[in-house]
């Protein structure tokens, strides 16, 4: 470390907030260590402390048992460069699936292990005042009161503020247009439906019906008609897999078209059914977005925990759409120790020299770090967050956070 006095942050059991200067921190990368002066910076605004319960953070000292761990929940367009190194305590409770990031105290000042990798005011918080949230969504949905679509997003938008489900109201940036009651893989981090063994809710509440072409299409067309470069996106946090409806997809794709040719249609898959992103690519599909954690077969696998596909289709997909000249993004689904393990870079690099995509979007996976390492396994060579981001705009990929147009 810098010649920077760096402490220790923690909570106590009532969730109040203390630094301890004469305490250094460990991080967890995959391997336990110290945090890198490169590697912190001041928490931006946005930035949301969070306790672990039942679980000690670490520090050069040993194991601060009768201290509470502390975390940071980054805003977007920062990508997370380590995880805090932690005891779990016996009967802890399970963690909620957010991205736990490295937090320390620099010269009296919280700061995070990140870096900026990506900035739009689309997706800045947007602070409403009393009863105005309220006002806008009661307005739009007055306009087209039998939309389900609509009725969806606008439950996104209030209870979880969701940026792409606001943005259909407040008519700026990307939309969301979910569409899939039902998946084909399962998670072990889905934010929108866990299996009972899970030990934690769901986050969001997924849609639960098949929502039409026509419902679709009219959400679609108010939002690309009155948002100058704006992106409709079919597949979103609160559903399962939108190309189990490709059908319905390509049908309000047509829709949409028929009535106007302006802005961007988005599809975010999981990239498993190449057949139907053919078809809704024949449609007039123009962007996708495939997520994927791992270009390694066992470690795609250990999480998606796929139905009836492989990592095999999901690059098929990829190659697809590349071939088929979309605007095609990567929602790589980033851990330290996983995602900077130089066997992952290697198999990354090789797939990404031979299809050029044309941005890879790191995403925090949200998920307890220990239960993902003990998912996935502990890195060989854990090479650091920066050399993944470096590995990537090494052959000529940029790096991201949102969905652009260009």
């Amino acid at each position: 470390m810098s010649a920077r006095a760096v402490g220790l942050a923690y909570c106590d059991a009532r969730g109040r907030i203390f630094f301890d200067g004469t305490r250094m921190p460990l991080a967890d990368g995959g391997v336990v260590r110290e945090p890198r002066a490169e590697e912190l910076i001041p928490a931006p605004p946005g930035t949301v402390s969070t306790m672990l319960p039942g679980r000690s953070p670490r520090s050069t000292r040993g194991i601060e048992k009768r201290r509470t761990a502390l975390a940071a929940i980054l805003p977007a367009g920062y990508t997370r460069l380590t995880v805090p190194a932690l005891e779990t305590r016996a009967g802890a409770p399970a963690l909620p699936l957010f991205g736990y990031t490295f937090a320390c105290v620099v010269d009296d000042e919280l700061h995070v292990a990140a870096m900026r990798t990506d900035e739009s005011e689309d997706w800045t918080p947007r602070y409403f005042g009393d009863g105005e949230l309220e006002r806008i969504l009661d307005a739009r949905l007055a306009g087209d009161p039998e939309n389900r679509v609509l009725r969806q997003v606008a439950l996104c938008s209030r209870d979880y503020g969701c940026f792409t489900a606001q943005n259909v109201f407040l008519e700026r940036g990307e939309a969301a247009l979910p569409v899939s009651p039902k998946c084909n893989a399962r998670c072990v981090g889905c934010i929108s439906e866990l299996g009972q063994d899970a030990g934690i809710p769901s986050p969001q509440t997924r849609i639960a019906y098949e929502t039409t072409a026509g419902e679709l299409a009219r959400i679609a067309v108010h939002h690309l008609e009155r948002v100058e470069d704006g992106i409709v996106s079919f597949g979103q946090g609160c559903e399962g897999e939108p190309l189990l409806r490709g059908i319905t997809i390509a049908r309000a794709i047509e829709k949409i078209r028929e009535r106007s040719s302006n802005g961007t249609i988005n599809l975010n898959t999981n990239g498993s059914m190449t057949n139907e992103l053919k078809r809704c690519i024949d449609a007039g599909l123009q962007a996708v977005r495939i997520s994927l954690n791992s270009f390694r077969h066992d470690v795609y696998a250990a999480y998606y925990r796929p139905m009836m596909y492989s990592l095999d289709n999901v690059l098929a997909s990829i190659a697809l759409a590349v071939r088929h000249g979309l605007r095609v993004s990567l929602n790589l689904l980033a851990h330290p120790g996983v995602t900077d393990d130089e066997d992952e870079i290697r198999a990354m690099q090789t797939f990404l020299h031979e299809v050029p995509v044309t941005m890879v979007q790191t995403r925090t996976l949200n998920i307890d770090p220990h239960v993902y390492f003990d998912l996935v396994g502990r890195p060989n060579n854990p090479l650091g967050m920066r050399a993944a981001i470096d590995a990537i705009r090494a052959h000529q990929v940029a790096v991201g956070n949102f969905t652009h147009t260009h």
